[in-house]
């Protein structure tokens, strides 16, 4: 996985960078946003494969943030922090095109685990697309 590009968004500044250091160790490349406005920036510029994004953020909160990258980057994969009491939040992120959720107190393990899910899916993703677009080249 040493190719996939996660962005972490969270305005706990610590915690994104402590998970984004523990990514890096095991040669993820991590980059941290404090707010869904600078995330969205990052994802227009960077294109990261998978987003992991908390729920509850002031001004834009995640559900909101959600919405904006799937208009600008529809094949970024995201996945929601959520904390015991927004559960809710978290299903109707998953409605709106979130590949997964996971609560807060996730252990590094798990983290990595959905990343690889997310990553597998784009790649599938990204094969077919490949496929398309030489089928239609052979079709001219």
């Amino acid at each position: 996985m040493k190719d996939l590009k996660v962005l972490l968004v969270d305005d706990e500044v610590e915690f994104v960078s402590t998970l984004a250091e523990r990514l890096k160790l095991r040669e993820i490349q991590a980059r941290t946003a404090p707010d869904g406005k600078t995330a969205l920036q990052m994802v227009q510029e960077e294109q990261p494969h998978v987003v992991v994004l908390d729920v509850m953020m002031p001004e834009m909160d995640g559900i909101e943030t959600l919405k904006e990258i799937k208009k600008i980057a529809p094949l970024v994969e995201v996945i929601l922090l959520t904390g015991y009491a927004r559960l809710e939040l978290a299903l109707k992120g998953m409605e709106l095109g979130a590949f997964d959720y996971l609560i807060k107190s996730i252990g590094i393990d798990e983290l990595l685990y959905k990343l690889e899910d997310a990553y597998k899916k784009i790649s599938i993703q990204e094969q077919k697309r490949k496929h398309i677009q030489e089928m239609i080249k052979s079709e001219k």
